[in-house]
């Protein structure tokens, strides 16, 4: 097939297909579904060998959220039973991790919800921070607190974080019918701050919240131009209570064509399979292995993933191997740029990108209402075709509970 022969190429050598190139991608049929994981398999294998990072989430602050994010299960006005709950204390916060680290995470992403951090909430995670650093000085940190204010990120770079996730999560040009108490460019002005501090910059998206084809290249197109070289692919996974429960829009398939495409446009990229890969992709979750070099271990924010175990016997079934903490994630020619950003050195472009991260993706949505009406129809095939919902669990274990957590 002329289109993937022409896409492994570019791949290989790091070169970023055309947008028209990358539509063709999420435009190919179920017959072709295998050809086109094996093409971006040599891309990601060029690039990552056979070995798969895993990370971690610890969610730092659960629920009462102010802003209005419509697939969020912690957002204004959601009805989602999830666990609800004010800051960890860092030595909380710490047992929780470790937990994740001696399951075999490199990376530890500590979230918290809200629509941005105080300087006393900035104070807070420089003390978890410190108590994870102190258990385990080696464990990368990714903090994902959302808006950043101006001398925050720098704040958390002097504290010892690694990397800040703020993702973008759809294209600027359907953003504002999925949030409307902040916008894109708040978003994007967040991970230049990140990135700008020094920050390993990681953004990503969620497919499967009504978005088109163009919508989703426009998005990883964009997560490119920033900078980002740590890109989470969320699938959006649908729990009730807010407004995005009936868009049951993915097919395993659609998810295996998408994260093509994300590997495709980011060949030597950190692409993270993370919230509702078990919802979605399900028994067909090692094949986006063969795309994607990173996923989450066990549990997400609000909802519950396979059992821990169950990730690594994935892993080693599929004939890959767990990162190792001394291992460097980014190809070598990537890992030189990102030591070489010093703070204040501006976001950057995709020619000279730094960053990686720890995608702290959705944590869910549901229920149906007139704002979520108005998104653009989804250009997917298989709509409502073979939908889960036995899947979407609440997280009722780890952090925030007194239950141990799955890693």
């Amino acid at each position: 097939m002329d289109l993937l022969d022409t896409l492994t190429a570019k791949g290989l050598r790091g070169e970023v297909p055309t947008r028209e190139e990358a539509l063709a991608v999420l435009a190919t049929t179920d017959d072709e579904l295998l050809d086109v994981v094996a093409a971006a398999g040599k891309v990601r294998r060029r690039w990552f060998g056979r070995r798969v990072k895993l990370n971690y989430l610890v969610n730092l602050k659960s629920g009462l959220c102010p802003e209005d994010c419509s697939y969020c299960s912690q957002r204004l006005g959601s009805k989602a039973e999830i666990l609800k709950y004010t800051w960890l204390k860092p030595d909380q916060a710490a047992d929780a991790a470790r937990a994740g680290v001696a399951g075999g995470a490199k990376r530890v992403c500590l979230v918290a919800s809200g629509r941005g951090p105080t300087d006393r909430d900035i104070d807070r995670v420089t003390d978890t921070m410190a108590a994870i650093k102190d258990a385990d000085p080696e464990v990368e940190i990714c903090v994902c607190l959302g808006l950043l204010s101006d001398n925050q990120a720098e704040r958390l770079k002097a504290a010892g974080a690694d990397a800040y996730n703020h993702n973008l999560n759809t294209s600027e040009n359907t953003y504002g019918t999925i949030t409307k108490t902040h916008t894109y460019a708040d978003r994007v002005d967040t991970v230049q701050k990140a990135h700008g501090a020094g920050l390993s910059a990681c953004s990503g998206l969620i497919a499967g919240m009504g978005e088109t084809d163009e919508d989703l290249v426009d998005v990883v197109f964009a997560l490119r131009e920033l900078g980002s070289d740590s890109v989470p692919v969320n699938f959006l996974i649908p729990f009730e209570g807010t407004p995005l429960a009936k868009e049951w829009n993915l097919t395993p398939q659609r998810c295996l064509r998408i994260l093509a495409m994300v590997r495709f446009v980011n060949p030597d990229t950190e692409v993270r399979i993370a919230g509702g890969r078990e919802v979605h992709l399900r028994t067909m979750q090692p094949l986006g292995l063969h795309i994607a070099n990173s996923i989450f271990l066990g549990d997400y924010l609000t909802s519950e993933g396979q059992a821990g175990q169950a990730d690594l016997d994935m892993i080693k079934d599929a004939g890959f191997e767990v990162e190792g903490a001394g291992e460097a994630t980014l190809p070598r020619h990537r890992a030189d740029v990102a030591a070489a950003v010093a703070p204040g050195s501006g976001c950057g472009t995709a020619a000279s990108a730094c960053g990686s991260g720890g995608g702290c993706g959705p944590c869910g949505g549901h229920a149906h209402d007139t704002e979520a009406a108005s998104a653009p129809a989804a250009a997917v095939e298989g709509t409502n075709d073979g939908l889960r919902e036995d899947l979407v669990k609440v997280r009722r274990r780890g952090a925030g509970t007194e239950l141990a957590p799955n890693a």
